[in-house]
């Protein structure tokens, strides 16, 4: 009995170290980082569960957009994608970068800015976000009225011309704009001002002309237009050129006729709302992304969507494009505007 007894616990001891080695041969926990532990992330980024889609405020573009755009996405792809209102372009930027979040909406020339760590960004550059596309232009206007005589670009010297509210887009447009045509802010009355703000002083008389970035129409010029002769001033091709051999961010634009009372069309540039998303998303997360966005448009109802066309989805995007995004753009055989 008692070697039978001795006998089975040998068997059991044999079987539980056989078990306990089997089970120590799978486990990688104890192991250093390398291959096993990039595998566990490269599988957690194709099974992307949950994805922040970075807009702006309420009452802007970006934020209707991105919940049609956050839909579509839950839709065709299963991420739980979910529109988040923010600051905007400049913000989002450095959300994404302190891994806040997987895609957001930015202007091109502000992702621009934050890649190569200028202007606003000077200290807080951002290394970790690539371009899924570009949607649809952000004008850049140059409003005056006719009673101010105010023709060309030229013509500002010596005016009280407003460049925007301090540290946005618009103040870096305005001295780019300049520069081209060998001027700089010392050529003019330097006013900062938000757009409403400008529109008013050129009603008022307080200033002559005024650099707005938006969309066309924008409200603010609309308002004026109500009460004054507006005149857009328009930039001559050949400076055009030069701007955006420069700053690969502007594309060429146009204010349409009928537009504030206009009767011709004007001549100007723009920049472009655009989708960014972090660098370290895997490419079939973010291919999945830009097919389902660009193969579902339709289901957009927000008028800005009638804007946004694949193959356009390129042009002027001033940043490296994400490897998911230019597989897609790739197989659609869409390039750049040369």
């Amino acid at each position: 009995m008692k070697k039978k007894r001795l006998l089975l616990s040998m068997v059991f001891l044999l079987a539980l170290s056989m078990i306990l080695a089997a089970c120590g041969s799978n486990d990688t926990s104890g192991e250093s980082e390398g291959s096993g532990d990039k595998g566990g992330e490269k599988a957690a980024e194709e099974t992307l569960k949950f994805m922040s889609v970075l807009t702006g405020g309420t009452g802007g573009t970006y934020y209707p957009l991105g919940g049609a755009f956050a839909k579509i996405i839950k839709d065709e792809t299963g991420i739980d994608a979910n529109a988040e209102t923010t600051g905007a372009s400049a913000e989002n930027m450095t959300t994404l970068k302190n891994g806040e979040a997987e895609i957001a909406f930015s202007q091109t020339d502000i992702a621009s800015y934050a890649i190569e760590g200028k202007l606003m960004f000077k200290d807080n550059k951002v290394d970790n976000v690539q371009a899924i596309a570009t949607l649809y232009p952000e004008t850049i206007q140059i409003v005056t009225t006719k009673k101010s005589g105010i023709k060309s670009v030229e013509d500002l010297k010596g005016k009280k011309v407003s460049v925007g509210a301090p540290g946005s887009g618009t103040v870096a447009n305005a001295e780019q704009i300049l520069e081209v045509h060998g001027m700089t802010f010392d050529d003019i009355k330097k006013q900062d001002l938000s757009f409403d703000e400008s529109t008013q002083g050129i009603q008022d008389g307080t200033i002559d002309a005024a650099f707005v970035t938006a969309g066309a129409p924008t409200g603010a010029v609309e308002s004026l237009s109500a009460t004054e002769d507006v005149v857009i001033i328009p930039i001559e091709q050949d400076k055009i050129d030069a701007l955006i051999k420069k700053y690969p961010y502007y594309v060429k634009d146009e204010v349409p006729a009928n537009t504030y009372k206009l009767t011709e069309a004007v001549t100007t540039v723009a920049v472009q709302a655009m989708l960014v998303a972090r660098s370290d998303l895997s490419e079939k997360v973010v291919y999945d992304v830009t097919k389902a966005i660009f193969e579902n448009l339709d289901k957009v109802t927000h008028a800005k969507a009638k804007a946004i066309k694949v193959e356009n989805a390129l042009n002027g995007v001033g940043i490296e494009v994400h490897p998911g995004a230019q597989k897609y753009f790739d197989e659609k055989g869409i390039k750049p505007a040369q």
